[in-house]
């Protein structure tokens, strides 16, 4: 890859929500600003090839970006309706709304859609994730989820939904979906579902923006400041989670002593009062599990059967078979692996979690630590069929290996 496609690849990574957000100020149209966002990033091959990757690209590709949106709403004779809308949007910004990305969140999370397609949307054109990434976390095909968005974006412009941030009084019908969007994205850089790396870092920082973001918005919010927990306690590992050359570390075997402690004693400070107050949330729950895992001083030392409690809470909360799953794996570090394989196989019965990796990989465990060879093997295939990232897939060819039996049609 060239030094210019690279650096394209990399302002692609980092800026394209925040030149989607500038670039909706003066369209008020996704559609539109999605496609003259593109042509800028594809304008910008050509044109740092002959002048050189500017010093600034995220605000080379923004001022691009609008004068594809003006040149495209001269063309459609629009543009004297809404060029009272540009000048506000550059004189008089929302004072709440430090950043259009936040803005932009909470425009493509209108109740108007569904919590799905508004967690789909808010992925693609907020956070750039790609669509086979985003169908792999609904569990569904790129074909479904591609067709998800464009009815989604194509809803949102019937609606009208104005670009701005929502009255006070409508931001907690919005909330739900900002905090699911906001966490899959986090969930989609800490373990990234394709590619040759372990992480994207880009999307796991980016969510945090947003946590942060959203926090100062709505400091009085419960469940927005445990997501921000939960997120910090999970990223505060991420240099220890593959080793120099990118193998992969479970977290028996992570460096403890290089894990964030500023990171660790921020997400330590919001959670105390996680459990108090009222009935705690899916965040908040999982916030404390994240903590338990992130202040026991070795991995023998975890607390796992306070972890089952704070489980069995979660799926009383939020009962879902992703929770189940997590569930059991608390369940083979208390009652033993052949407790958790049981709980395990039941939800392979259900079939809910057909197409997820970690069902076949966590069984595969499950039956390696009970010396069932040959069973575990057979998963490892099946995990292996499902597993597109580089990283996970060296971990469980190495863990199959282990097992010692051939696959089916090698020379015994």
């Amino acid at each position: 890859m060239s030094t210019v496609a690279r650096a394209v690849a990399d302002a692609h990574r980092r800026e394209w929500a925040i030149v989607l957000a500038a670039t909706v100020r003066v369209t008020r149209d996704l559609d539109l600003a999605e496609e003259c966002v593109q042509d800028a990033y594809a304008d910008a091959l050509d044109e740092w090839t002959r002048r050189g990757v500017p010093a600034r690209p995220g605000a080379w590709l923004t001022t691009a970006a609008r004068h594809n949106a003006l040149d495209a709403l001269r063309r459609a004779g629009t543009l004297r309706s809404k060029l009272h809308l540009l000048v506000e949007s550059e004189l008089a910004p929302d004072p709440v709304a430090r950043d259009d990305r936040l803005r932009l969140v909470f425009l493509c999370c209108h109740p108007a859609l569904s919590v799905e397609a508004q967690v789909a949307l808010t992925l693609r054109l907020v956070c750039g994730v790609p669509t086979a990434d985003i169908a792999a976390a609904f569990l569904v095909s790129e074909t479904t989820m591609a067709a998800r968005i464009t009815r989604a974006k194509k809803k949102t412009a019937a609606a009208r939904i104005p670009f701005r941030m929502p009255a006070p009084s409508d931001l907690p019908d919005r909330l739900d979906a900002a905090l699911t969007t906001i966490h899959l994205l986090f969930t989609t850089g800490h373990t990234a579902p394709a590619g040759p790396a372990l992480t994207r870092a880009d999307l796991a920082e980016h969510a945090l923006d947003l946590a942060h973001m959203l926090c100062d918005l709505m400091p009085d919010e419960r469940e927005v400041r445990w997501l921000l927990a939960l997120l910090l306690a999970n990223h505060a590992r991420r240099a220890t989670r593959t080793d120099p050359g990118g193998r992969l570390l479970v977290l028996a075997e992570q460096d403890r002593s290089a894990w964030d402690p500023e990171a660790i004693a921020e997400a330590h400070a919001l959670v105390p009062g996680a459990l108090r107050g009222g009935d705690p949330g899916r965040f908040a729950l999982q916030a404390a599990i994240a903590a338990l895992h992130a202040t026991a001083p070795t991995y023998a030392e975890t607390d796992w059967t306070q972890i089952l409690v704070l489980y069995d809470e979660l799926m009383a909360t939020w009962p879902s078979p992703v929770v189940a799953l997590n569930r059991a794996v608390a369940v083979a570090m208390v009652d033993g692996p052949a407790a958790a394989l049981a709980e395990v196989e039941a939800l392979e019965a259900d079939g809910r979690l057909a197409g997820y990796r970690y069902l076949p990989a966590i069984k595969a465990d499950l039956l390696r630590r009970l010396g069932r060879a040959a069973d575990a093997a057979a998963a490892y295939d099946r995990a292996l069929t499902l597993s597109t990232n580089d990283a996970e897939r060296a971990f469980r060819t190495a863990r199959r290996t282990e097992t010692g039996i051939g696959r089916v049609g090698d020379d015994e």
